[in-house]
């Protein structure tokens, strides 16, 4: 069959393209569609889901295989952490900084639990138990970068051929459940406790639609403030890359992301005390519009470049498996996570993003949470916490967990 395959790639200039088309389609989506917008599906998750269910048509259909190139998606995903960075505040770090910890403990709690559901999977269908990590942290909060380094590993540990195929499709099926599930249950928390934010004019990103008298979007951001956030954003990503170089020297890898955003934080928090008469775009609107704009074409990219088909010959064994791990997830974010992040609207909000990186990755937590504070309101705290946690300190806890694991 593979013979007989038309291969069509987009490049990346047209990639971007069609990732603003799913974007707008997904808007289009929300509109019409009552579920995504009462349920706060971001409109990229239901734009990109559409298109990737339309290329797996046309590869089942008439043996087209659609890929896209996605070197501009990476390019979003940090200046999208630079944003985030600049926006942070020292006194927001201080305030979080009790909240910071009980969301490590909590997630490392989880990470075994989830490998504990993989494990569980491994013995229903009788696969090696080492297999359980690819079922589980290594593919969910790990995403498809850890699944990729673990699946060879255990494959020659266990000759279990189908390691690196199972690692991929499960980070690939989290993706889709992570971003369709954050909204659900945050929209069940906040309407059940009536839940408000705690505060009114922070909001970091998901800004809402505002339109004047006549229809017409509000105007009140010009090209000078975009260009003032996007240089910010552009010394901090190369500040990042020279202390993620720097770090590479001691064997610390940190993504690039990781390290912009603590540089971005690092200068959000000196510049403007140093140089008072510059001015600087932390919580501005035209921040929140250049956050909204790389998160939401990133997510669109991610996932309108799904290839379903791959997933295919796994059936029924991963879906199984994989809704074992919602019932987990949503079990646990439920009855434990909310109660102790404090029962209130930032901890709602930390559920929807706790879903997203949990069974999906940091952009998709990112994307769940924006979703929410675009219809209730601002929750700047989450926004900053939970990437702190989902981005950096949570790939070392999860190398040891898993390595236990992989032991067994």
């Amino acid at each position: 069959m593979d013979s007989t395959i038309t291969k069509l790639e987009f490049d990346s200039f047209m990639a971007l393209t069609v990732g603003f088309i799913v974007f707008f389609l997904g808007v289009f989506l929300t509109r019409k569609v009552a579920f995504l917008r009462n349920y706060n599906i971001p409109e990229p998750v239901s734009g990109g889901m559409t298109i990737a269910l339309l290329t797996w048509a046309a590869y089942e259909w008439f043996q087209i295989q659609i890929s896209f190139d996605l070197t501009v998606r990476d390019s979003l995903l940090v200046i999208f952490f630079a944003t985030i960075g600049l926006n942070a505040r020292i006194t927001d770090l201080m305030i979080g900084g009790k909240l910071l910890g009980k969301l490590l403990i909590l997630t490392i709690i989880f990470i075994a639990i989830q490998n504990a559901v993989g494990l569980l999977g491994t013995k229903l269908f009788d696969l090696p138990n080492a297999v359980a990590v690819l079922l589980g942290s290594a593919s969910l909060i790990g995403g498809h970068g850890t699944a990729i380094a673990w699946g060879p590993i255990i494959e020659a540990k266990t000759g279990f051929e189908a390691a690196d195929e199972i690692g991929i499709a499960t980070a690939t099926l989290g993706l889709v459940f992570a971003a369709l599930i954050g909204g659900p249950i945050a929209k069940f928390l906040i309407d059940r406790k009536k839940l408000t934010p705690e505060v009114k004019d922070d909001l970091i990103i998901g800004m809402p639609h505002q339109e004047t008298g006549d229809g017409k979007e509000k105007q009140d951001v010009n090209h000078i403030n975009i260009m003032r956030v996007l240089l910010a954003a552009h010394i901090a990503i190369i500040l990042g890359w020279f202390v993620q170089q720097g770090l590479e020297q001691i064997d610390l890898k940190l993504p690039l992301f990781v390290t912009t955003m603590l540089m971005a934080i690092i200068m959000s928090n000196t510049v403007p005390y140093l140089f008072p008469k510059i001015l600087w775009p932390a919580r501005t609107r035209s921040l929140a519009i250049v956050s909204d704009y790389s998160l939401s074409v990133f997510l669109a990219l991610s996932l309108m470049s799904m290839q379903l088909w791959t997933l295919s010959d796994l059936g029924g064994t991963l879906i199984s498996i994989l809704i074992l791990q919602i019932i987990a997830a949503t079990g646990f974010i439920l009855l434990i996570l909310f109660r102790f992040m404090g029962s209130n609207y930032t901890a709602a909000v930390l559920s929807a993003g706790f879903a997203g990186f949990a069974l999906g990755a940091t952009p998709t937590a990112i994307a769940n949470m924006s979703s929410v504070t675009k219809r209730y309101g601002p929750a700047p705290l989450a926004l900053i916490i939970l990437p702190l946690v989902s981005a950096f300190f949570v790939d070392l806890a999860n190398a040891f967990i898993i390595k236990f694991f992989v032991g067994l």
